[in-house]
């Protein structure tokens, strides 16, 4: 039974992790630092070093900026600089005009920007820019753990914030540090017990994922998978069927958002392909399934939930793809709304880990959208045979009996056991050879 201390901690943490979100979550994280460290320096710099880690540089290396047409992070660092406004986080260019754009594209060619890789630490999600002016001044902004954590900021030597790069233990964590640890059952029990009117503001993320999804159809974005499958080719192969809808209705977000349309999303533990893929498979089938509306509700709940749950032990940024976590939530709220109690969401859990455990993340990117879709598939299929109590079992590889210690298998490797991978991942894509 979830306490009430329990379901306040639960809805600050969702509220904290399920935000909006403009642009790649990983590049805007970078933006945002350099706008806090300009904001601190109190003028336009005159030269800007960003140190960041392997995984940050993975995830920003090929995605399309908002606003910009321009792919990057020499972009998103020269405009966190030039229009960038830290109190807006994850939407910190928000504002951005085709004039801030264009002085972006100077600065970046004036070459005052130099990027690299920060060596010696063990922090997948760290994000180190200083900011110096052209009469010596120098502001330095320190981002590490969680995409809008800023753990450092320095102005001429004078330490302005100091905290501790890794979070500490839960006893000694500040109010706005403090985590609930979870289960699947507490998930669970939250989900589908909390007071619907506690739990309603995740209806937003349901407004803007569905209003991602239909503005990407207006335009030309990505690989266009989501409007290929939309289309009469992709109807004849994949049929008119909620499952085609559930795959082209995330796909298409996906496809605005890897492509840099300035759309914004709900994220969810700082990725927005993980908010669209835990929210738009849900949506789409309970439209279609008839659910009411607080179905829908506590399905969401669900699936973001389940999602955050999972990060807990996985981290922000792995090598394991993202898409495997937030389908894992979907799969839960899909099977939530075919009427499924805790036993079969619990069995919908085992059949992702199943199939999608080891999917490698190789950067955010358009083709997102293809993994996205892959996700989502099994999601749904995941959900179809738990739903008749058939499920992956303790004979099957990562599976055990305590769903739990699935969950906790998946995340050891993806935090753990596939770091090697992460950085031949990371070496394969800095030594491509250019195109021609």
């Amino acid at each position: 039974m979830i306490t009430l201390d329990e379901r306040k901690q639960i809805i600050d943490l969702m509220r904290r992790e399920v935000v909006p979100a403009i642009g790649c979550t990983e590049p805007m994280a970078v933006s945002l630092c350099v706008a806090k460290a300009t904001e601190t320096l109190g003028c336009t710099p005159d030269g800007i070093e960003a140190h960041l880690s392997a995984n940050i540089l993975k995830n920003a290396m090929g995605v399309g900026i908002p606003g910009t047409r321009m792919v990057g992070l020499p972009i998103a660092i020269a405009l966190g600089a030039l229009a960038g406004k830290s109190e807006y986080s994850l939407e910190v260019l928000r504002d951005l005009t085709e004039a801030d754009v264009e002085r972006g594209r100077q600065y970046v060619d004036e070459q005052r920007i130099s990027i690299h890789l920060k060596e010696g630490i063990e922090e997948k999600l760290y994000i180190e820019v200083t900011v110096t002016s052209a009469d010596g001044h120098r502001a330095t902004a320190v981002i590490a753990h969680h995409h809008t954590r800023f753990v450092t900021i320095e102005k001429d030597g004078e330490v302005l914030l100091s905290k501790p790069l890794k979070k500490k233990q839960s006893a000694e964590r500040t109010p706005d540090e403090e985590e609930c640890e979870l289960t699947l059952r507490k998930v669970f029990d939250f989900a589908t017990t909390a007071p619907i009117d506690e739990i309603e503001f995740i209806k937003e993320a349901r407004r803007l994922n569905e209003n991602a999804s239909r503005e990407a159809l207006k335009g030309n974005y990505g690989h266009r998978l989501g409007k290929t499958l939309t289309r009469p080719l992709g109807r004849g192969i994949m049929g008119d069927s909620i499952f085609s809808h559930i795959l082209s209705a995330t796909s298409s977000a996906c496809d605005a958002r890897m492509a840099g349309a300035p759309i914004p999303v709900m994220s969810n533990s700082g990725s927005g392909n993980q908010g669209i893929s835990c929210t738009m498979p849900v949506v789409v089938f309970a439209e279609e399934n008839h659910n009411t509306d607080e179905e829908l509700t506590r399905a969401l709940i669900l699936s973001h939930l389940t999602a955050i749950y999972i990060k807990q032990s996985l981290g922000k940024l792995s090598a394991l793809c993202g898409c495997v976590v937030a389908s894992t939530g979907s799969a839960c709220g899909i099977t939530y709304l075919m009427g499924g109690g805790y036993e079969q969401v619990a069995y919908s859990v085992k059949n992702m880990i199943a199939n999608l455990a080891g999917m490698v993340c190789d950067g955010a990117k358009p083709a997102c959208a293809l993994k996205v879709t892959s996700g989502v598939s099994t999601a749904v299929l995941s959900a179809l045979l738990a739903i008749q109590n058939r499920h992956a079992t303790n004979a099957e590889g990562l599976i055990e009996d305590d769903v739990d210690r699935c969950i906790h298998n998946l995340t050891r490797i993806g935090a753990t056991g596939m770091n090697e991978t992460d950085r031949m991942v990371l070496d394969i894509m800095t030594h491509k050879k250019p195109c021609k």
